[in-house]
């Protein structure tokens, strides 16, 4: 394993940003009514069409920092300017130096899990690609080991639009889409032209849990439950749009479409391919239901079609390592979900001796680094 762990879903959070990034990049006509940096209660936050986005770590808080210490940040280098040194993951150098303590060779970086928020259309697919374009200068610093996942807008039209726009930049390997937030639904026909330019760039697609932040006045609000609540959204976020890959023939129809399940989970997925696969028998061989199968080739069983088409992460995750059959050669992608609270940096070593003491070199190998690498085309 030496110092060439490859990590499959780590991130670029909102509030690392450069406080600049809209304001400075965004066309003209939009930049009065970019996201930008004000203060609020005491707290530096970005604010877009007077909504507040999310709190930003670049200045520290006027009325002192109140927010709990997690035991994650402790292990920052506070050296250097405060800009810099809360803001270090999107700074590359100080990026690189956590990956290097870490053993990291390689991170798969992913935006904010918090949805670009802004009702207006023109505004969020600008936003969105200024991102893009600013995340991908990022990891030039150094593209075989910041691997960039830029975020695709919502809809079939303006997701497909930027995807092409990228590209025809080049150096992108993967794009995410937050499910949870597209419209419309997968079964929609319009979203077939972002399948086959999937197909066509040979880019992958992946899909990262959103989370959805409560409300003061939800029933879970200030109780012990809320620390559970978001436990409920990663089936919220998967579940339908993950069955529908299968009953719409969306994998059937384009073969060479790849994707990518981030932080969602692993053990859900064996009882629901199983539960598919019993599905596509009643229709098939036990010639239950309709003779012409509802017009949708479904030859293919969806077991076959997850092994061959299928990817999934996971970070400290014993029902994965129970798994590994199932998902076949290839298809588990470990990661270390830096700098998140529950990431397992700076020490993913000792976390992946913990889960994975029982099996082979040959085997930890494959999850840590070569699943990756055959993936991403690294070395």
């Amino acid at each position: 394993m030496a110092d060439t762990l490859i990590s499959c879903d780590d991130h670029m959070d909102l509030g690392q940003l450069p406080a600049g990034l809209w304001k400075e990049r965004l066309p003209a006509s939009l930049r009065d009514r970019a996201p930008h940096i004000a203060e609020r209660d005491g707290q530096a936050v970005w604010i877009c069409d007077g909504k507040v986005w999310g709190a930003w770590s670049g200045k520290p808080p006027a009325t002192g920092d109140k927010r709990a210490v997690k035991p994650l940040y402790n292990a920052f280098d506070r050296g250097g300017i405060h800009d810099q040194s809360e803001r270090r993951p999107a700074v590359a150098e100080l990026r690189l130096a956590d990956m290097d303590r870490d053993g990291v060779a390689t991170q798969v970086i992913f935006g904010p899990i918090f949805q670009i928020s802004t009702d207006d259309a023109e505004l969020r697919v600008a936003c969105y690609r200024v991102y893009n374009d600013w995340l991908m200068e990022f990891c030039a610093a150094a593209p075989d080991r910041l691997i960039g996942v830029p975020m695709l807008p919502e809809t079939p039209d303006t997701a497909t639009e930027e995807l092409l726009r990228l590209a025809a930049r080049g150096g992108v390997r993967q794009v995410n889409l937050q499910i949870a937030n597209i419209n419309p639904k997968l079964d929609d026909p319009a979203w077939g032209k972002l399948w086959s330019a999937l197909e066509d760039t040979g880019i992958i697609l992946s899909w990262h849990i959103t989370v959805f932040v409560g409300k003061p006045g939800d029933r879970v609000a200030g109780k012990t439950a809320a620390v559970f609540e978001n436990t409920k959204f990663f089936m919220a976020n998967f579940l339908e749009p993950f069955v529908d890959l299968f009953a719409w023939g969306i994998l059937e129809r384009h073969p060479k479409l790849k994707m990518v399940m981030a932080e969602a989970g692993t053990g859900w997925l064996p009882w629901l391919v199983q539960e598919l696969d019993y599905r596509h028998w009643r229709l098939w061989e036990a010639k239950e239901f309709w003779a012409d199968k509802g017009g949708i080739a479904l030859e293919t069983k969806p077991s076959e079609l997850f092994k061959r088409q299928l990817y999934a992460t996971f970070q400290e995750d014993y029902a994965a390592m129970a798994l590994i059959p199932f998902f076949g050669d290839g298809h588990l992608l470990w990661a270390s979900d830096y700098p998140h609270p529950d990431s397992v940096w700076p020490h993913s070593k000792a976390a992946i001796e913990r889960q994975m003491s029982g099996l082979s070199p040959e085997m930890r190998q494959k999850l840590t680094h070569d699943n990756a690498a055959a993936l991403y085309g690294l070395g």
